[in-house]
């Protein structure tokens, strides 16, 4: 067995049997498409064997059986669908591995151009150009006239997206919704951080976008490319556009990589990571696997960032590693925090600072990383100091963890619906824009001042389906925001300090304090928090089920009233 890559996600062999499959499990894939026929060849497995074999393994398992030369329409209906739904890497296999190479192509007819897809098998060594016209019938065209108008368009299939439009159809299922998102894949970024330190796998993070995306949605596969709220229209990248009669606007924000002059080019060796990129995870366990002492750096930018507590937990789950390995007093740790403090809110700082001590963590506020030589192993912080100068210090290191700043994405900061810095501006309670009542906006990028977490996508989702369906109605506003994020800040595996807090600081426990003091290293808390119910929530959310998160009801101001 020899697969060929025709892109990341999906990749196609000849023949398999029983030590093959086992191989590719071993490789990595999670799920198994066979296009061949039962009883093609003396000696071969019959499909149902193969199911079971590969589910013993792991792996999920769908037959497609095609007769060569012969592609029926239901074929590659059914091809697409799989290859939405099904966790990758996905292996395709026949004969030759030419019928799941071709199933693959006419399956993305559509949502590739033409050229491309050929390309992208041609370098996996398939020429399919007899399949060129049948490739070109089905791409798509810029839509002639006018555009379609939507009852609801949501930009953005990131969590906050997505639990919208679940919570939407839940209420109203006869909506007529368009989710705009480009992506193939949808991801736990949560995750991200147990993955760092070697509790996940980086795949169980990892799933298709059809996996989430609600049924009765029609999925608009590109990246919109502008906002017209005056006309109420979205431009999409292929210059065709979406009418809508309520935007909700959730496409999440930008990783300044390039911010930082040499961390971009450093980041995977060299000692050089970070647990804000899927493909980085890994590597940041790998280092803290294998790192016999020296010097570990963590730094945290300037806000607004997503999980403001991510890069201490990432320092502090290192550091356990190092603990447990007997290794942490040969280890220098600092964090080199750009903000002032350790934790925005005060009610957390003791628990945390209990194991910056344990663990003897030099702490650096007012401290950004601004530049980064990974081959020598130096990475440069520019200081402020109590008068307001600044200078630059640079340290050497053995392991950097590097957090970049995070920015609106460009269509956004460009757009009618930003405001100051660029990011969307809304009415905080609400969630409403302030300039233009058809339009909501949720998640990373919006100028709320609230914590940027998986948990706020959490609560703002039905109070944005609740007061998008008034809108509909041209009613007011029905529901309120009240600022709540939460941070799990896992302080040792097994522990964390649980962080639940509103606008303004408030503190906002989900927990009746005698099951759970959130101010204090909890075990109780890893099991409910870290072990259980992430995926709960997730789940939850991204299928609009909102036992966990009743959104509140819009209080009159005294002048409204």
């Amino acid at each position: 067995m020899t697969p060929k890559q025709i892109v990341p996600e999906f990749h196609v062999c000849g023949p398999l049997d029983m030590q093959d499959l086992a191989a590719a499990a071993t490789a990595g894939f999670r799920a198994i498409i066979c296009a061949r026929p039962d009883g093609e060849e003396p000696g071969q497995l019959p499909a149902r064997e193969m199911a079971t074999l590969a589910e013993a393994l792991g792996m999920a398992f769908v037959h497609i059986p095609v007769t060569p030369g012969s592609f029926a329409d239901a074929d590659v209906a059914t091809m697409r669908t799989m290859l939405d739904r099904l966790p990758g890497p996905v292996l395709g296999y026949c004969r030759t591995g030419t019928r799941a190479a071709t199933l693959w192509a006419l399956a993305q007819a559509g949502l590739r151009p033409p050229e491309a897809i050929l390309t992208l098998a041609n370098a996996a060594g398939f020429d399919l150009s007899a399949q060129r016209p049948r490739l070109a019938a089905g791409a798509v065209a810029p839509r002639p006239g006018t555009p379609k108008t939507y009852d609801v368009v949501i930009v953005g299939g990131g969590a906050a997206g997505i639990a919208t439009a679940s919570s939407l159809l839940k209420r109203r299922p006869s909506l007529d919704i368009a989710i705009v998102e480009p992506a193939e894949c949808h991801y736990y970024q949560p995750g991200w951080t147990m993955v760092g330190a070697g509790v996940f796998q980086p795949e169980t993070t990892r799933v298709p976008m059809g996996a989430v995306m609600p049924d009765r949605v029609t999925w608009i596969r590109q990246a919109a490319a502008g906002f017209a709220p005056d006309a109420r229209e979205v431009a999409l990248a292929d210059g065709s556009f979406l009418r809508y009669r309520i935007l909700v606007a959730a496409p999440g924000l930008r990783l300044a990589w390039e911010a930082i002059p040499g961390l971009a080019e450093a980041l995977g060796r060299n000692g050089v990571t970070s647990n804000y990129r899927f493909d980085l995870a890994p590597y940041t366990f790998r280092l803290a696997s294998t790192v016999q002492g020296g010097r570990a750096l963590f730094t945290q930018p300037a806000m607004p960032i997503k999980c403001a507590g991510a890069p201490q937990k990432a320092m502090y789950l290192s550091c356990d590693i190092w603990r447990t390995a007997g290794v942490l007093p040969r280890m220098e740790v600092e964090f080199h925090n750009a903000g002032g403090v350790l934790f925005g809110v005060p009610t957390y700082v003791p628990a945390l600072m209990e194991y910056v001590e344990r663990y003897g963590i030099g702490l650096n506020f007012g401290s950004t990383l601004v530049g980064v030589d990974g081959d020598a192993g130096v990475a440069t912080f520019e200081r402020k100091g109590s008068d307001g100068t600044a200078e630059r210090v640079e340290r050497d290191f053995d392991m950097l963890h590097a957090v970049p700043p995070q920015r609106p994405l460009d269509v956004v900061a460009a757009s009618p619906l930003a405001g100051a810095g660029g990011w969307i501006e809304v009415d905080p309670a609400t969630l409403r824009h302030v300039r233009h009542p058809d339009i909501f906006a949720l998640g990373d990028a919006t100028d709320t001042p609230n914590a940027k977490t998986a948990a706020a996508a959490r609560k703002q989702a039905p109070v944005v389906a609740v007061n998008v369906l008034a809108a509909l109605e041209g009613k007011a506003p029905a529901a309120q925001y009240d600022g709540y994020g939460s941070c799990p800040l896992t302080v040792e595996r097994g522990k964390i300090v649980l962080a639940e807090f509103g606008y303004g600081g408030a503190l906002l426990p989900t927990f009746p304090r005698w099951i759970l003091d959130g101010s204090r290293p909890t075990r109780l808390a890893w099991f409910l928090k870290d072990r259980m119910l992430p995926p709960i929530y997730w789940h939850a959310m991204l299928k609009g089920r909102e036992w966990l998160c009743q959104p509140q009801p819009v209080v009159p101001s005294k002048e409204a009233a």
